[in-house]
């Protein structure tokens, strides 16, 4: 069965078995768990959910039901309340419906036909809207049938291998004023060994959720009477973020960039000369001060080119490099606040470059080397992606051209990998995106560098260059991390919430025995905070035992037990949970150990 044909590859498109005429100069697609059979095989997986949910709640209603990343899901609109021990009776209907071996076909009729066929059915019609004129596809299996694009598997004995993973609500076209509907997620393989290893991920990432741990390590917080996405950070996670903060700006300096600040309130006039008035106006918050309209930022930019102009610059300045951490606040639908993953308020660790055109292949190759410092430090590997113009832009083709070449130069310079993500790039500018993989295997999107000629020409920039003549200076929009807010959930799920020493909010456990080891306890606790180590002394009356769960839950890089012999000895009983192992140290040892693991933090 492995063996089988399931689709063709037509240059970059997959086609259904049942629409090729032609088998010449396509590319076969097997049953198996590569991207492309994938796609195919989780699309034909939502419609065998969506003929499951049809045959137990007949009055169900469907609108759409995409591929994701990694899985699937169907909104539906459905009289019962759906939850998820709901899900294993949908299963095995799925399953009936595999064992059946239920033929998957298509036809296509006019838009015209498919609005009077489904006259009934108001969802359908919204899916309707959303398709231009012309011929439309329906999928059929059995007794089921659904609008479709495609492509499917030609018989749903292929779909053996799936789960639903949850249940959720999702507005009806995402607008939060309109309907909610019930959304079932799920994903499917080729082979039971590797939707075994997926759902074995799925229950780790559980258990590394950064909200569930966020509660327990006591990090952050949000509150409904502040508002939705916007994160209270707690005096714990105020302090991994201070410290992840100082690390930065250290990296910094040593590379150049010096601190700036601008303000987070800016008049309507410098947004409409940035461009963010006409193209991001949706996504930001504005106010009236004194009959004037001001926006909240939403990003970093427009400062820092003020700061630019605050001075009359050469060549020889060049390259500036300006860093700030930036408050900005964009407005984001609250179906899609995630914890810390998607926020309205969050801070970039900006910086912008800017540089003379020659300067740019330079100025990419040694962000890059930044990045790839502070990604091994984290043990995250990562892969870059290209993205290029979008279908709303400023600037002229030309000059995205120039600037997209420059990205592709540096890269190929250095040798590395990199995909295209045509029509992916920021509205006044080509971008290089980072993605990191984490100790689950998830991707995720943080850094960025982006080059932009056109907000140096709406701004009207200047140096001077050696012929004493005034030439426009290229801008260079970089974020490593993203947001403090992003990297620390994902760091979190990543690390299951055991930190680097070096960032750690507690770094050091410090247990002493009984009330006459408080004072040595006392001592060390104050000779680490002079070293900027953060500790914590569990002086409550206690079992040994019970202080030492309690310590362990927070997942601290070190605990020091200290009974009579370490006070007399003036050493301590060390517990490393890197390590893993305990050993003893005297004080002055493990003074030394900790300068070491400071001193190791370098990028």
């Amino acid at each position: 069965m492995e063996k089988e044909i399931i689709a063709f590859l037509d240059t970059e498109k997959i086609v259904d078995l049942q629409s090729v005429q032609s088998k010449n100069n396509l590319k076969e697609i097997y049953f198996d768990n590569s991207k492309e059979s994938l796609e195919v095989i989780r699309h034909s997986c939502a419609h065998l959910m969506a003929q499951a949910i049809k045959i137990l709640y007949p009055e169900a209603k469907f609108f759409v039901g995409p591929v994701i990343e990694d899985g699937f899901y169907y909104d539906f609109r459905v009289d019962s309340k759906i939850n998820e021990e709901d899900l294993i009776k949908i299963e095995k209907k799925m399953k009936e419906l595999v064992e059946s071996k239920i033929e998957i076909g298509k036809y296509e009729i006019s838009k015209k036909e498919a609005l009077q066929k489904f006259q009934n059915d108001d969802l359908k019609q919204e899916v309707l809207l959303r398709i231009p004129d012309g011929q439309v596809s329906i999928y059929t299996q059995g007794d089921f049938e659904d609008l479709c694009r495609g492509p499917h598997v030609p018989n749903t004995k292929f779909l053996r291998f799936f789960k639903l993973t949850r249940v959720a609500g999702a507005y009806l076209g995402g607008d939060e004023k309109r309907e909610m509907l019930t959304r079932i997620y799920g994903t499917a393989f080729a082979d039971k060994e590797s939707l075994k290893e997926y759902l074995t991920i799925i229950e780790e990432a559980k258990k590394r959720d950064h909200r569930k741990l966020g509660t327990e390590l006591k990090l952050f917080t949000f509150d409904d009477e502040i508002g939705g996405g916007l994160p209270i950070w707690l005096s714990n996670g105020a302090r991994l973020r201070s410290k992840l903060e100082q690390m930065l700006y250290r990296a910094h300096r040593i590379r150049g960039y010096e601190p700036v600040r601008g303000p987070e309130l800016l008049k309507a006039d410098a947004w409409k000369i940035s461009g963010h008035y006409d193209n991001y106006k949706e996504n930001m918050y504005f106010t009236q001060i004194d009959e004037q309209e001001y926006g909240i930022k939403p990003m970093n930019c427009v400062g820092h080119i003020k700061v630019y102009q605050s001075d009359i610059r050469s060549y020889r300045d060049l390259p500036l490099k300006f860093f700030e951490y930036g408050v900005v606040h964009r407005h984001e639908k609250s179906g899609v606040l995630h914890g810390l993953l998607r926020v309205r308020e969050f801070t970039q660790d900006d910086a912008h470059i800017f540089c003379m055109p020659s300067q740019i292949k330079d100025q990419v190759l040694e962000i890059l080397n930044f990045v790839d410092g502070l990604m091994k430090f984290f043990n995250f590997t990562y892969e870059m992606e290209i993205s290029t113009r979008p279908q709303k832009a400023i600037g002229d083709l030309e000059i995205w051209d120039i600037a997209t070449n420059a990205l592709k130069e540096a890269l190929d310079e250095k040798g590395l990998k990199y995909g295209i993500d045509e029509g992916g790039g920021a509205f006044y500018g080509p971008k290089i995106d980072i993605k990191i993989t984490d100790a689950l295997k998830r991707k995720w999107q943080c850094g960025t560098i982006q080059v932009d000629f056109n907000l140096p020409n709406r701004f009207k920039l200047e140096y001077t260059d050696t012929d004493n003549e005034k030439k426009q200076p290229v801008m260079l929009h970089r974020a490593i991390l993203g947001s403090f807010e992003r990297f620390i959930g994902i760091l979190t799920e990543h690390s299951a919430g055991e930190f680097p020493f070096s960032i750690a909010p507690t770094a050091v456990g410090i247990i002493p025995i009984s009330n006459n080891h408080i004072s040595y306890a006392q001592e060390i606790n104050d000779m680490l905070l002079k070293l900027g180590v953060d500790c914590e002394i569990y002086d409550k009356n206690e079992s040994l035992n019970k202080k030492i769960r309690i310590a362990e839950k927070q997942k601290l890089p070190m605990i020091l037990v200290l009974g009579d012999e370490e006070l007399e000895k003036r050493s301590v009983a060390l517990r490393d949970r890197r390590a893993k192992e305990q050993r003893n140290l005297s004080l002055n040892d493990f003074i030394t150990l900790i300068k070491e693991k400071i001193s190791e933090v370098y990028f």
